[in-house]
Parts: C-alpha cells; structure tokens; sequence
C-alpha cells in the first residue's frame, strides 16, 4: 500500500544508528509534518538507512509531499506501527525555473536607415 500526503516540515528529530542481532548496521531518521487538510494533523514519518538522505537540504517549514508505505507488527502481545517514507519531493511550483531577466527599452534593436533596398510596400 502506497499512500502520498502533503504539509510542512515541523520538526527533524536526531538521527538514530545501531546494530541489530544479525550484525547488520542500521540508521534511521524522523521527521514531522503539518498537513494541509481542513483539520492540519501532525504525522511523523521514518526513514531508514540509504532513505535517510531523502531529508538532506530541508528545514523546518518547507512545504513537502510525501510517499510513504504504513507498517505494523506484534512484539509480545502489542501492535507497533510504523509510517515508512521512501520518497520526498517538494511541490512543483517550487521546482520552477527562474523567470526571465526583465525587459528594458535598451533591448530593442534601432531601426534600418530608409534606403532604396526596402521593397515592402508599408
């Protein structure tokens, strides 16, 4: 299941390393957003290892679009939930290129001296 949702960046938490019983290292990195629903709702997202550089370059306040899978397990009776981000884009009107440099009188090129060469008839 693949879900996207939209909002603000909150909050980036203290990125988190380890080792797990396997011997296998592992990192993980949270962050939250605002969504931009009529009722805003907090969500806070994880990504784990090669993902954690998707957050590189953003701070808190940017608006963003998230893709994220939403996990769960059971450990010893209770269910545990994870929301699984594994893509981050920010909104295309951010990505526009920049406009063009404004235009100036100095830009028009003079007009031809009147010779007998011009053959329009205006």
């Amino acid at each position: 299941m693949s879900l996207q949702v939209k909002g603000k960046v909150q909050q980036i938490l203290k990125a988190e390393s380890g080792v797990s019983r396997a011997g296998k290292e592992w990192k993980k990195q949270e962050f939250v957003i605002e969504t931009d629903e009529q009722f805003p709702r907090k969500v806070c997202f994880t990504l784990f290892n090669d993902k954690t550089s998707l957050i590189e370059g953003l701070s808190t306040g940017e608006e963003i679009e998230v893709s994220f899978n939403v996990e769960s397990r059971e450990y010893n009776g209770r269910w545990f939930h994870n929301i699984n981000a594994w893509k981050i884009e920010k909104p295309a009107s951010e990505n526009l290129p920049e406009p063009p440099p404004e235009f100036s009188v100095g830009d028009i090129p003079p007009e031809p001296a009147d010779d007998e060469t011009n053959d329009l008839p205006f």
